[in-house]
């Protein structure tokens, strides 16, 4: 039995109750579905919030990587590599945000690389469009 090191989005964190990267237990061979299943089963919480629970489809604006590779596109059955089954790299779960020209933004633990830490100020005069123009709560 393989012990995966899984890392998952703040917000799902948050639901789990957990802080950090988790483990599961994995028999068999390391594929995303083996290790959501797992994830699902010891966190029941989950269900839902990564796959469809009808179609156990990825949820749109998740992705999957696994050695500094997207396999968010992969089959669900493909078998990931042995860095992950021998717990050496983690299995990541990332939320994803599409932002301004098209771009993907992918949020690694809470934060999204190469955006500001206040993502909703799209501009430099503190101005918030989702306010009409106007200032911002939390900037004045």
């Amino acid at each position: 039995m393989a012990v995966i090191r899984v890392v998952i989005p703040a917000h799902l964190r948050t639901l789990a109750q957990v802080k950090g990267e988790v483990s599961v237990e994995v028999a068999g061979e390391v594929t995303p579905r083996a290790i959501l299943d797992a994830l699902e089963a010891l966190y029941p919480m989950l269900r839902g919030t990564i796959r469809d629970h009808v179609t156990q489809e990825r949820r749109p604006f998740l992705r999957f990587f696994a050695c500094k590779e997207d396999w968010s596109h992969e089959a669900a059955d493909v078998v990931l590599p042995a860095a992950v089954a021998n717990g050496s790299e983690p299995f990541m779960v990332i939320g994803a945000i599409a932002g301004g020209e098209g771009v993907i933004r992918y949020w690694f633990i809470g934060r999204p690389l190469g955006v500001p830490k206040r993502p909703f100020l799209h501009s430099h005069s503190g101005r918030c469009p989702i306010h009409s123009g106007a200032d911002h709560p939390e900037t004045g």
